[in-house]
C-alpha cells in the first residue's frame, strides 16, 4: 500500500487530499517488483535470472519430449516475432505449420509464460518481505498520530473497531484459465527456486534442487493445460476452498495477531467478538444468468464449505491439545472448566474412558480432548441434517468458541496469561474469522425473476382488479410495502401447484431458510438483486422472504421484528448508479423495509457494479458515477442513522475495476468506509494474489490496512470545499466527454461485427474455464447480451483492450481545452480517486499493442467492417497523449523500469502466440462448422497463453 493517502469529495459530499506532495506514480499490484511504487533494480535481476534458469530446463524438456527440431522452431518463431517488420515472413512460416505443431507451438509458449509468472509471484512476495514498514505498521502509526494530536477521538476509534470488517468475496467468474493442478506445480517449483537462492543452501541440496525442478518441468509439460470438461459450481467451490484453507492456516493467525498486538500498544482493544477479517463466497449462490446454480447445488457447496471449516478448526483444536499440557501437579486451574469436564464426561463417556488415563491430570488437553469430539459430531450432524444433540456436537460456532473462552479464562487465572494471549487468541481469532463455514455465501438473482414469481401467486389470489404483472412500480410498491407487515399466507398449501421460474424461485429460498437451519445464520447472510431499478425491486425480495419465514414484522414494531437475511440492491449501469441515492432514500424512508434494515443491526448493503457500468459508458463515466453514487449513498445512510456497508463488484481487469485494492480502498469518498467493506476477488486475480503464502499476506495486510485507516482516519474532507467543488467540475466534463466518445463507438452498428472478428471472443465459450454462459439467456445475439467479462477477455487476446481506456482521451482533451488543465495537475497530485484512476488507465495502455492488434485485424476483418479499428486508433492516440502530458512523462511506466522491462519481456514471448492465434482464427473460421479437434485444442491453448501472459484479463 502507498503511504501516500487521501480521500475524495467535496462540500455536501465533496472530499479530497493528500499526505504526500509528489504524486504516486502508476504501479500494478498484479504486475511488477515494486513497493510503494519503489521499483528493485536488484530484485528484477533475481528475477531474470530464475526466469532464465527455467526457460533453459523447459527447453531441455521440449528437447526430451519433442525434439532438437521443436526447440529450433521454437526459437525462430521467437526470433521473428521481435523483428521490426511488417511480420509476413512469420505469418508465412506459421501458415506452414500443421495442427500438431502448432498445439507444441503453443504449449510451450504458455509453458514460458506460466513459469515466468510464477517466478515473478516468488520475486515479489520475497521483495515486499524485505521492505521495512508499510502495510499495517504504517497505518497503525499513522492512527498514532491521529490520536496523540486529538484528531481522532479514542472512543470513536474503538467503536469502529467493533465493526471493522475486510470481507473477500472469491467469485468463480471465468477468467482463471489456468487449472489448479498447473497452479500446484507452479507453487512446488518456486518452492525449490527459493530454497536455491538461499546463499547458505549446501551444494548437495542445490544439485537435489536443480534435479526436483527439471522433474517438476516435465511434469509440467505433460500435464494439459485445458480443462476437458466445463467445471460444475461444486468443482469451482473446490477450487475456492483450496485457496481459502491455504489462507486460513498460512496467513490469517499470524495477521490478526499482528494486528491485535498493534492495536493494544495504541491502547485500543479488538473486541472479543470482532471479525476483521471474514471471507465471502459467490461460488453456488450467484443464480443471474446461471442455470447450473440450483437448489440442490447451493446445499451442496455449502456442506463442502462446511466440512472445510471443520478441517480447519479441527487443525486448530489439536495444535492447542499439543502444546496446553499444564498439570494439576504444576497450577491451578478454574473451578468453571473442572465443573466443565465433569459435564463433558456425563454427555461423552466414550472420550472420558478413552482419555482419562493419559489426560486426567492435564484440564486444557483433557477438555479439548471432549472439544474435538463435538467437532466430529457437529461435522455428522451437518452431513446427515440430524438434530443437534446438547453436549455431544456443537449447535453453532459460539458454543464452540465459549469452550476455548473457558480455557483461556482459566489460564489467565492461573499464571498462564502470556498462553492465554498467545496460543489460545490466536485459535479464537482464526475461529472468529473462520467460523463454522470458512465463508459467507451470498445468494444473487435477477430482480425480473421475483416479479415474475409475484404475479403467479398474485393471479392465484384473484384479488388485484390489475395484474400484478401490469402493475406499475409506484403501486407495485405500495402493495409490497403494505405486505410486508403482513401475515396472512399468500401461497400456502398452492405452492405445490407453482411451476417454472415462479417455482424455482419460490424453492431457493425455502433453500435458504433450510441452510440457515441446519448450517447456522451465519451461512447465508445477504440477498442480492441484480439489475435493481426500482424500490418494489427489494420489497418483492422481502416479501418472498417473508413467505417462507425468512422475514417476521411484528404486529407492534420493536425487536420481535425478524430477518434472517440481509437485502442488497445491485446497481450496475450508470443510469442505476446515478438514481441510487433516490432508491436509498425510498427504501429507507418506507417503514416497513426500515423495520427489516434495524432486525439487521441497522445496516444496510449495497453492491455496485463496476464490469457492466463500464460496458455501459466507458471507464471513466463508470469510475466516476460510482464514485458520486458513493458519496450519496453515504449521505442517506446517515441521515437515517444506519451503517453502510458498500461491495465493490471488482473484476481483475482494469475495465471492470481493476487496480490495487489498497489504493482503491482509500481512493473512496470520506466517510464511506466506517467499518465494513466487501469486494470481489474474481478470476485469476485469486490465484494470482493467494497462491504464495507471502503475497498473499501482503494483500490481505495492504486491504485489511487500507479499510482500518479509510474508517478511522477519512472521516472528513482533507482539502477545502471550493477547491473540491472545482475538481468536481472538472471531473464530471472528463466522465461526460469519455462517456459520449465510448457511446459513439459502441452505438456503431459494426462494432459488434468488428469484435467478433477481431478477438476470439466466440471461441471463448469452448475452453471450460467457467460453469456459467457467456451470454445472457434469450438475447437477440447483440453487445447488450455478451457479459462484461467475455467483453473485455475479447479485447486483452487482441490487445486492443478497448474497456480500459477507450474515451479517457477525448474526456482529458476536453476538460484541458476548457481551460482546466491547472484543475487536471492538482487533482493528479492531491486526489487519490483521479490519481488512481489515472495510473490504471495508464497501466492499461501500457498493456496495450495497436501493432499487434492490426494484424487482428488485417488478416480477420472484412475490409468493410474496419471502420471501428480507426476510430480506435485515433482514441488511443488521444489519450496516449493526454495521460503523457498529465503524468509529464516521455514515454508510459517511465516512472515504473522495472514493470516496463517486464512488459517488454513479456511481449517477447506474447508477440508469437499473437501471431500463432491470428493463423489459427484463420484456419478455424475457415472451416466453418466443420474445425478439426486438433485445431481446435491449438487454437484454445493460444487463449490459454495469452491469458497467461497478459495476467489480469477478465
Amino acid at each position: 500500500m502507498s503511504t501516500s493517502t487521501s480521500t475524495s469529495g467535496g462540500t455536501g459530499g465533496s472530499t479530497g487530499g493528500t499526505r504526500a506532495a509528489v504524486p504516486e506514480q502508476p504501479r500494478a499490484s498484479q504486475d511488477v517488483l515494486t513497493v510503494d511504487g519503489v521499483s528493485s533494480d536488484e530484485g528484477h535481476a533475481a528475477l531474470r535470472a530464475s526466469v532464465r534458469r527455467l526457460g533453459e530446463l523447459l527447453g531441455a524438456s521440449l528437447t526430451r519430449h519433442e525434439g532438437a527440431e521443436l526447440l529450433d522452431l521454437v526459437e525462430r518463431v521467437r526470433a521473428l516475432a521481435r523483428e521490426a517488420d511488417d511480420g509476413a515472413e512469420l505469418a508465412r512460416l506459421l501458415s506452414g505449420v500443421d495442427d500438431r505443431t502448432a498445439i507444441v507451438l503453443a504449449r510451450a509458449f504458455t509453458a514460458y509464460f506460466q513459469l515466468a509468472n510464477a517466478s515473478e509471484q516468488l520475486h515479489r512476495g520475497l521483495e515486499l518481505s524485505k521492505q521495512p514498514g508499510g502495510g499495517l505498521s504504517a497505518t497503525l502509526g499513522r492512527v498514532r498520530e491521529a490520536l496523540e494530536s486529538g484528531d481522532l477521538d479514542r472512543d470513536t476509534a474503538q467503536q469502529i473497531l467493533g465493526r471493522l470488517q475486510l470481507r473477500p468475496v472469491f467469485t468463480a467468474h471465468p477468467t482463471e484459465s489456468s487449472r489448479r493442478s498447473i497452479l500446484d506445480l507452479l507453487l512446488r517449483i518456486t518452492g525449490i527456486v527459493e530454497a536455491s537462492e538461499d546463499p547458505a543452501q549446501r551444494a548437495t541440496d542445490a544439485e537435489r534442487g536443480q534435479r526436483r525442478l527439471a522433474e517438476l518441468v516435465d511434469l509440467l509439460w505433460q500435464t494439459d493445460e485445458l480443462r476437458v470438461l466445463r467445471p460444475r459450481p461444486a468443482d469451482e467451490a473446490r477450487s475456492a476452498l483450496h485457496y481459502l484453507r491455504n489462507l486460513t492456516s498460512t496467513v490469517l493467525p499470524d495477521l490478526l495477531e499482528d494486528l491485535a498486538v498493534g492495536l493494544d500498544e495504541l491502547g485500543l482493544d479488538l473486541p472479543v467478538d470482532a471479525q476483521p477479517l471474514r471471507f465471502g463466497s459467490w461460488v453456488g449462490g450467484d443464480r443471474d444468468g446461471n442455470p447450473n446454480v440450483t437448489p440442490e447445488v447451493t446445499m451442496e457447496v455449502l456442506g463442502l464449505q462446511h466440512d472445510a471449516a471443520l478441517d480447519v478448526l479441527t487443525a486448530v483444536t489439536r495444535d492447542l491439545l499439543t502444546e496446553l499440557a499444564a498439570s494439576t501437579q504444576v497450577v491451578g486451574f478454574s473451578p468453571e472448566l473442572l465443573a466443565s469436564l465433569a459435564a463433558d464426561a456425563e454427555a461423552l463417556p466414550e472420550v472420558h474412558a478413552a482419555r482419562v488415563h493419559l489426560n486426567g491430570e492435564e484440564p486444557y488437553r483433557f477438555k479439548l480432548s471432549y472439544v474435538l469430539a463435538r467437532l466430529e459430531g457437529t461435522r455428522t450432524r451437518l452431513h446427515t441434517g440430524a438434530e443437534h444433540v446438547p453436549g455431544r456436537d456443537y449447535a453453532g460456532v459460539g458454543e464452540f468458541t465459549a469452550d476455548l473462552l473457558l480455557i483461556q479464562d482459566s489460564l489467565r487465572r492461573n499464571d498462564g496469561q502470556m498462553v492465554a494471549d498467545g496460543a489460545v487468541a490466536r485459535a479464537l481469532r482464526v475461529v472468529r474469522a473462520v467460523g463454522f463455514g470458512l465463508a459467507t455465501l451470498d445468494v444473487r438473482e435477477h430482480a425480473g425473476r421475483h416479479h415474475e414469481a409475484l404475479a403467479a401467486i398474485y393471479d392465484r389470489l384473484g384479488e388485484l382488479i390489475t395484474p400484478y404483472a401490469a402493475l406499475d412500480r409506484s403501486a407495485r410498491t405500495k402493495l409490497l410495502s403494505k405486505e410486508m407487515t403482513g401475515h396472512r399466507p399468500l401461497i400456502g398449501a398452492a405452492v405445490r401447484t407453482l411451476t417454472g421460474t415462479p417455482a424455482q424461485v419460490v424453492q431457493l429460498f425455502t433453500t435458504i431458510r433450510t441452510a440457515l437451519d441446519r448450517f447456522g445464520e451465519e451461512t447465508i447472510e445477504t440477498y442480492i438483486v441484480s439489475m435493481t431499478q426500482g424500490i418494489d425491486d427489494l420489497f418483492a425480495v422481502v416479501v418472498l422472504a417473508r413467505e417462507v419465514g425468512l422475514v417476521d414484522l411484528a404486529e407492534t414494531p420493536g425487536a420481535n421484528d425478524v430477518a434472517r437475511i440481509g437485502f442488497a440492491p445491485l446497481f450496475e449501469t450508470v443510469t442505476e448508479l446515478e438514481a441510487a441515492e433516490e432508491l436509498l432514500e425510498g427504501l429507507l424512508s418506507d417503514p416497513s423495509y426500515r423495520r427489516v434494515v434495524a432486525a439487521r443491526g441497522d445496516v444496510q448493503e449495497i453492491m455496485l457494479g463496476y464490469s457492466d457500468s463500464s460496458k455501459d459508458a466507458g471507464i471513466a463515466a463508470s469510475r466516476w458515477q460510482i464514485h458520486r453514487a458513493q458519496r450519496a449513498l453515504r449521505d442517506v445512510a446517515a441521515r437515517h442513522g444506519v451503517t453502510l456497508r458498500l461491495f465493490h463488484g471488482r473484476g481483475g481487469s482494469v475495465g471492470r475495476g481493476g487496480g490495487p485494492t489498497g489504493e482503491a480502498i482509500l481512493a473512496q469518498p470520506y466517510g464511506t468506509l466506517d467499518g465494513p467493506i466487501k469486494v470481489t476477488e474474481q478470476g485469476e486475480v485469486i490465484s494470482d494474489k493467494y497462491v504464495q503464502p507471502r503475497l498473499a499476506r501482503h494483500n490481505l495486510e495492504v486491504a485489511l490496512s487500507a479499510a482500518l485507516e479509510a474508517s478511522t482516519l477519512h472521516r472528513t474532507s482533507l482539502q477545502p470545499g471550493e477547491v473540491l467543488d472545482g475538481w468536481d467540475t472538472t471531473m464530471g466534463l472528463v466522465a461526460a466527454k469519455g462517456q459520449e466518445a465510448y457511446r459513439a463507438l459502441v452505438g456503431d452498428p459494426g462494432l459488434v461485427p468488428f469484435f467478433l472478428a477481431a478477438t476470439p471472443v466466440e471461441e471463448l465459450g469452448n475452453l471450460n474455464i467457467g460453469s456459467r454462459p457467456s451470454r445472457r439467456p434469450g438475447g437477440t445475439g447483440g453487445l447488450e447480451d455478451l457479459r462484461a467479462i467475455p467483453w473485455v477477455f475479447g479485447w486483452t487476446q487482441s490487445r486492443i483492450n478497448v474497456p480500459g481506456w477507450f474515451g479517457v482521451g477525448s474526456g482529458l482533451r476536453a476538460a484541458r481545452e476548457a481551460g482546466r488543465g491547472e484543475d487536471l495537475r492538482a487533482m493528479f497530485a492531491g486526489w487519490s480517486f483521479f490519481r488512481s484512476f489515472v495510473s490504471n488507465v495508464q497501466m492499461t495502455l501500457a498493456k496495450t499493442d495497436l501493432g499487434i492488434a492490426a494484424h487482428y485485424v488485417e488478416e480477420l476483418v472484412a475490409p468493410d467492417q474496419r471502420g471501428a479499428f480507426d476510430v480506435i486508433r485515433a482514441e488511443h492516440a488521444r489519450t496516449l497523449e493526454e495521460v503523457l502530458l498529465l503524468t509529464e512523462q516521455d514515454e508510459l511506466l517511465q516512472s515504473a523500469p522495472v514493470l516496463r522491462r517486464t512488459l517488454e519481456l513479456r511481449d517477447a514471448y506474447l508477440a508469437p502466440l499473437h501471431a500463432l492465434q491470428v493463423s489459427l482464427l484463420g484456419r478455424a473460421r475457415a472451416s466453418g462448422d466443420a474445425v478439426d479437434p486438433a485445431l481446435r485444442r491449438a487454437l484454445l491453448l493460444t487463449i490459454n497463453g495469452i491469458a497467461a501472459g497478459m495476467r489480469n484479463t477478465g
